[in-house]
């Protein structure tokens, strides 16, 4: 691990971030390299500014927070920091290359030492997300079905779904269906919600 550990802060509430940003410079041999508020400008930004290690907001504009993480792992280190427990969503964070998740209302100090651990190469995760990790079940929803969640997510219409996916409408109307099932919605937007507070999506 290098002397310094240099962080890439990337949160869309510039107040938080500002705050985040205030506390890390008071932890010794931690040095806030660059701050962003979108997922698209984090691999930039990394790039940039050599960050060693990136803590991301689970919910950000511009772009999927884990689709950023898969950028950036081979370049830097990445905690992840999330307002609500989501178990589905840590296994899926572990895949990408994550290396530290733990709660947004983590102390500060708990925050560098994950930064430190993470930047020497090892992994720090919040005890109560990783035992619900364990026990949670894997996401019913097929890769299909989770895509076409994806795409209604940003607005897209069945057509466009159909289209980005290379299926026909109709099936793409049994995908979406088949997902609101599994999820217990009677309609999208409220599938959409349930899968992100499941972790599934």
């Amino acid at each position: 691990m290098a002397d310094v550990v240099r962080v890439l802060l990337a949160d869309g509430e510039h107040l938080i971030r500002a705050a985040l940003a205030a506390l890390l410079t008071l932890e010794e041999g931690i040095e806030v390299a660059a701050e962003v508020g979108r997922g698209d400008e984090i691999a930039p930004a990394v790039a940039g500014h050599r960050a060693d290690v990136a803590v991301l907001d689970i919910e950000l504009p511009g772009m999927d927070v884990l689709a950023a993480a898969q950028q950036i792992a081979q370049r830097c280190g990445i905690v992840i920091l999330a307002s609500l427990p989501r178990p589905g969503y840590l296994r899926r964070a572990m895949a990408a290359g994550v290396g530290g998740f733990l709660g947004k209302d983590a102390p500060a100090e708990e925050l560098a030492t994950a930064i430190r651990k993470v930047a020497a190469g090892g992994r720090y995760l919040d005890t109560e997300l990783a035992a619900g990790a364990m026990a949670a079940s894997d996401s019913p929803l097929t890769e299909h079905e989770r895509a076409a969640l994806r795409l209604v997510r940003g607005g897209a219409a069945v057509a466009r779904i159909a289209t980005e996916l290379h299926l026909t409408e109709g099936v793409v109307r049994g995908h979406l269906g088949s997902a609101m099932s599994k999820l217990g919605a009677v309609s999208s937007p409220e599938a959409i919600r349930n899968a992100q507070r499941l972790g599934w999506l």
